[in-house]
C-alpha cells in the first residue's frame, strides 16, 4: 500500500474504529486533598519552560498525522490553536515528505500557523537502519524548523503491521548517539503506546539522550488499529495482533520507570490523557509535561472551535486540580503528596522500585549516579 494512503486509513481507523485498549493504571494515583490550599484559584501557575521556549501550560500535542492536503488540514488546526493557546506539537512521521515531496506542505503547514511554539519532528527509529542519517534527520527538522525530533520506537506496531519493518538491532543506538553529537536539537525518544521501561531509558540515557516521550498503554493501541488493517487486508496476522491488543507498560508505570531510569530527564507523559486530571497526574507522578493525541484528533476533525473548548476544559480540570493540592506551580505539582496503590504499587514492587526511594527521585532529589550506584 501506498504510504500516504497507509496514513490516510490509520487516520480513519483512529478516529472510527475502537482502538484505545490497556490501562493507563492512572486511577492507582491518587493526587492528595488540601482542605486549606493556602492558595485561590487565580493564583495557580502553569507556566514552563520547554525546549527553550516558554509555554503557557504543560500540554503538548504529541505527532500524529501529515502526508496529504487533508491530514495537513488537521495539523493546521491543531497548530493555529496551539499557538493560540501556548502549548507544543509534534507532527506525525515526515518519512513520507522525504519520500514524496508533494507530502512537504502537510507539515510545514505547522510552523506556518504556529510561528513561536515547540514544534518537534518526527522520524521512525526503523528508518536509521535503513540509511537514514544526520543529513535526513536535519532535512526533518529543517522543513519545519522543528525545536526538537522525536525518534519514535513502534516494534509492537510493525510486528503486527501488514507490511511492517520490525527492523531494531542495536546499531541504532550507535546511529544516535553519533547523530545527537551533531544535530543542533534535541533528540527525543517517542514510544508509540506501549510503553517506555527502565532499561530502554536508560539505553538512550547512557548515550546522553535525555529527552522521552513515553506513550504508555491505556490509550490508542498501535497493535489494534493494524488489527483492524489485517482483518480488511485479510491478513493471518489478525489474530495474533488480538492477542496482543493490550500489549505494553501502562502509562503510569511508564512514567515511573523512565524517571527513576533516568532522575534528570524531561519526560512527556502520554498515553490514554484524557482530561486535566490526568495531566495533573503525570506531572506529579514523574513527567515535566503531559502528551495528548487521540482526542486531540477527535476535536480537530469537528473543528478549531471544538478544539479551543476543549483544551479549555483540560486547562481548568489542571488548575483545579493544582489549587486543590495547595500547588502554585508546576514545580510544586511535582513535589506534591501522591499515594501510589493497587497494581502500580504491586508493578513497583515486581520491578524491584522502592516507593520512599522513588518518591525522592520523582522529587527531583535524587541524581542518576545515586540511584544507580
Amino acid at each position: 500500500m501506498d504510504i500516504i494512503s497507509r496514513k490516510l486509513e490509520h487516520v480513519e481507523i483512529c478516529l472510527f474504529e475502537d482502538v484505545e485498549s490497556g490501562n493507563t493504571l492512572l486511577d492507582n494515583v491518587t493526587l492528595i486533598h488540601q482542605a486549606m490550599p493556602g492558595i485561590s484559584l487565580g493564583d495557580v501557575k502553569t507556566k514552563i519552560r520547554f525546549l527553550g521556549k516558554e509555554i503557557s501550560y504543560p500540554i503538548m500535542v504529541t505527532g500524529m498525522t501529515g502526508g496529504n492536503p487533508e491530514l495537513g488540514r488537521i495539523n493546521g488546526i491543531i497548530a493555529e490553536v496551539i499557538e493560540d493557546m501556548g502549548l507544543a506539537m509534534g507532527v506525525g512521521s515526515q518519512r513520507v515528505a522525504l519520500e514524496k515531496a508533494e507530502a512537504m506542505s502537510s507539515f510545514k503547514i505547522v510552523r506556518k500557523y504556529a510561528p513561536t511554539a515547540p514544534i518537534i519532528s518526527n522520524i521512525g527509529a526503523a528508518q536509521l537502519l535503513k540509511g537514514y542519517g544526520l543529513k535526513e534527520l536535519r532535512d526533518l527538522v529543517s522543513m519545519i524548523e522543528a525545536d526538537g525530533i522525536a525518534v519514535h520506537l513502534n516494534p509492537a506496531q510493525e510486528v503486527f503491521q501488514p507490511e511492517g519493518e520490525p527492523f531494531y538491532s542495536v546499531e541504532i543506538l550507535a546511529k544516535l548517539r553519533d547523530i545527537s553529537k551533531e544535530l543542533g536539537v534535541p533528540i527525543i525518544i517517542k514510544e508509540t503506546g506501549t510503553g517506555i521501561s527502565i532499561e530502554t531509558a536508560k539505553a538512550f540515557s547512557d548515550i546522553g539522550i535525555n529527552y522521552f516521550d513515553i506513550s504508555g498503554s491505556g490509550g490508542t493501541s498501535w497493535v489494534s488499529v493494524e488489527m483492524f488493517r489485517d482483518e480488511r487486508k485479510g491478513s493471518w496476522k489478525k489474530e495474533s495482533a488480538k492477542l496482543f491488543s493490550n500489549w505494553g507498560i501502562p502509562t503510569a508505570a511508564s512514567i515511573i520507570e523512565t524517571r527513576f531510569a533516568s532522575p534528570n530527564a524531561t519526560i512527556i507523559g502520554s498515553g490514554g490523557i484524557r482530561n486535566g486530571l490526568h495531566v495533573a497526574k503525570a506531572i506529579a507522578l514523574g513527567s515535566n509535561l503531559a502528551g495528548m493525541a487521540h482526542p486531540v484528533l477527535k476535536e480537530a476533525v469537528a473543528g478549531k472551535d471544538a478544539l479551543i473548548n476543549f483544551f479549555n476544559r483540560v486547562e481548568f480540570e489542571l488548575k483545579a486540580a493544582m489549587m486543590l493540592t495547595g500547588s502554585k506551580d508546576i514545580e510544586s505539582l511535582m513535589k506534591s503528596p501522591i499515594v501510589i496503590t493497587g497494581e502500580l504499587k504491586d508493578w513497583m514492587e515486581s520491578r524491584e522500585i522502592s516507593l520512599s526511594l522513588f518518591n525522592k527521585v520523582r522529587k527531583r532529589e535524587y541524581g542518576t549516579s545515586r540511584v544507580f550506584q
